[in-house]
């Protein structure tokens, strides 16, 4: 699987995931553009000089890659990442929101600038992406775009306290995906998420961990990101080296709106009679 002379646009890319993707899509041929704002663990800050340094690591290798400074909850960053991608390379078509931020703050603690960041990464910046490199994926042979949301968002088995605005943010990329892969059905675009386990610098961990690596992530986006993907609207959910695909998918039988085809009520008191039949899976 190679990716010769395709042009990667990849945030949060100067460490962890983001690092490992651009390093293996960077190694089969791909033209990579490494956006990354460079903030603290708390999510604050900004630091240039951390994908700037990234990116000159994979140049001495040899491979076609350019660094991108921004803060890209903000349209001005995303456009200009694009651009960069633009001007180095030609045009855009993989982009690869791998950018995240996960913090835990209390329902009742929750404060303003807490949502902010979190509602910044996970929803403004991939919408103000996708929206400035939509012209140039239009023009691609093989376009791709790769969301990235979380099992503690998606299943009530892993939610954790503190992490609703996370949730928030990952659930709505969810929703994103899917208006996106229909948007984009007619022009070939085909979007997708990737809903990684690492234990990278978000999970507090430093050096090579035993297990549940970043590299073990990577085969997911590489296919994602590959022609070999003709799917769209799927979440891929990577953990140590093992990989299942899901989606949210209506029953059989159900005419939407009109028939859910499924346990009928006329009033409060007859679904709570009926409601162990209507929580069935």
């Amino acid at each position: 699987m190679t990716f010769t002379q395709k042009v990667v646009v990849i945030t949060g890319a100067a460490r962890g995931l983001g690092l490992a993707y651009a390093t293996a899509l960077a190694q089969r041929g791909a033209k990579v553009v490494m956006g990354d704002v460079g903030a603290d663990r708390s999510g604050a800050g900004a630091d240039e000089s951390v994908v700037h340094q990234a990116a000159a690591r994979l140049q001495q290798q040899g491979w076609e890659v350019r660094a991108h400074q921004g803060e890209y909850s903000q349209e001005a960053a995303c456009k200009s990442l694009i651009e960069k991608a633009v001007e180095a390379f030609g045009g855009v078509d993989i982009l690869i929101h791998n950018a995240g931020w996960v913090d835990y703050q209390p329902i009742e603690k929750t404060e303003d600038t807490f949502i902010a960041r979190a509602i910044g990464v996970n929803i403004y910046a991939p919408l103000w992406l996708c929206k400035h490199a939509w012209p140039y994926l239009k023009q691609s042979a093989s376009p791709r775009v790769i969301l990235t949301t979380s099992d503690r968002a998606m299943f009530a088995d892993y939610a954790q306290v503190g992490l609703c605005g996370y949730a928030a943010g990952k659930m709505a990329q969810i929703g994103m995906m899917n208006a996106l892969a229909m948007e984009g059905k007619s022009e070939g675009i085909k979007v997708n998420a990737i809903s990684p386990v690492a234990k990278t610098r978000m999970w507090g961990v430093s050096g090579t961990p035993e297990n549940l690596t970043a590299e073990s992530v990577v085969p997911g986006v590489l296919f994602l990101a590959s022609e070999a993907c003709q799917d769209s609207g799927y979440i891929l959910r990577a953990s140590n080296g093992q990989f299942t695909a899901t989606r949210f998918e209506e029953n059989g039988g159900v005419d939407y709106p009109l028939d859910l085809a499924r346990v009928k009520a006329d009033d409060a008191e007859t679904l709570g009679e009926r409601w162990s039949q209507i929580k069935e899976r």
